[in-house]
């Protein structure tokens, strides 16, 4: 095998795991638990990119996968009272956010996922997941579509890549919403405190939520500070944030930039402009890791009147067809 790309199965703190290496870099996904591809890494600049459940956080990982690595969620983010209307039917999915009523992050997130393969050659090394929603499924009881959502995560010089395709393989159009709960650590270098970095985002407005965190339907006026986050820059702990924007790409580009300004050098996650909100979370400015999260939709999308479905993500995958995109997360100088 050689030293510069390989994909092998070998244990992580004794969780099976798939791993991929490819000159400096390096990544580990759990198929077992939601597919989460939970370390991305730089060896050669000692970066841990991702924030990774370590020996004595396994358990805990195992109860809430959301906020380690790339979790996938569909659907995502809440749903008020656990309500999902779509196409004249409404759905009950079950309240797992009991003190605000909502159904929170969907169902493929801490199930186990299907490996359909992996390899290296000189061109890349990758690793292929997929989720097969079908009767007997948790989550077709509650939403009842069949489709297949399949991610190939693959490393070559250019970073990491995320290709996620979603089929849908029944007689009825489906909502296709998603979302990634994507955990960076920050400080993600080795001799760097959190003061080092400074974060920017192609966002544009706020929206407000209300009491049980859901749009009210209004927008608010950004700060100074998220206007610096939105232009210039700004450290991703300025304030606590749970805070929920529309996506406005600039030269065609979905991206989080993340500088470690001691070190010169910057993260670029490159979301994919089918993501039109941005959800920014960070852990009530934690210093440790943040989550900037592409979500196609707005919060609650199905359950809102009178917006156009467009601007709001709330979009449907029609019998047959199949919806793709790619994201990259990569270093620069």
């Amino acid at each position: 095998m050689s030293e510069h790309y390989a994909s092998f199965e070998q244990s992580y703190h004794g969780l099976d795991a798939i791993w991929l290496r490819y000159g400096a870099y390096e990544a580990v996904a759990i198929p077992g638990i939601g597919g989460n591809l939970v370390a991305f890494r730089d060896t050669e600049k000692k970066l841990t990119i991702l924030r990774e459940p370590g020996e004595s956080e396994i358990e805990q990982f195992r109860k809430t996968p959301a906020v380690y690595g790339i979790p996938v969620l569909f659907p995502p983010n809440r749903y008020e009272d656990g309500k999902f209307a779509w196409k004249g039917t409404t759905y009950q999915l079950p309240i797992n956010e009991p003190e605000n009523n909502n159904h929170l992050h969907g169902f493929v997130h801490e199930v186990p996922w299907t490996v359909e393969g992996h390899g290296a050659n000189a061109l890349e090394s990758y690793l292929v997941m997929s989720q097969h929603v079908s009767e007997g499924h948790p989550m077709y009881h509650y939403l009842p579509f069949t489709f297949t959502i399949t991610l190939r995560y693959s490393l070559c010089a250019d970073g990491l890549q995320q290709q996620l395709t979603i089929r849908n393989e029944g007689k009825e159009e489906m909502p296709n919403l998603i979302a990634f709960h994507t955990a960076i650590n920050a400080p993600f270098a080795e001799e760097s405190t959190a003061d080092d970095y400074s974060l920017t985002l192609t966002m544009d407005k706020r929206r407000e939520l209300n009491e049980r965190s859901l749009p009210t339907g209004k927008f608010q006026t950004l700060t100074h500070e998220e206007e610096l986050m939105k232009s210039t820059g700004i450290n991703p702990y300025f304030e606590a944030m749970d805070n929920h924007y529309t996506a406005q790409p600039v030269n065609g580009r979905n991206v989080m930039e993340l500088t470690d300004t001691k070190q010169n050098i910057t993260l670029v996650y490159d979301a994919g402009t089918s993501y039109k909100h941005w959800m920014v979370w960070n852990c009530g400015a934690s210093r440790q890791f943040f989550c900037p999260e592409p979500q196609m939709n707005m919060i609650n999308a199905p359950n809102v009147q009178g917006m156009d479905p467009e601007e709001i993500g709330l979009v449907g995958l029609a019998p047959g067809d199949i919806f793709e995109e790619t994201s990259r997360l990569y270093i620069k100088s």
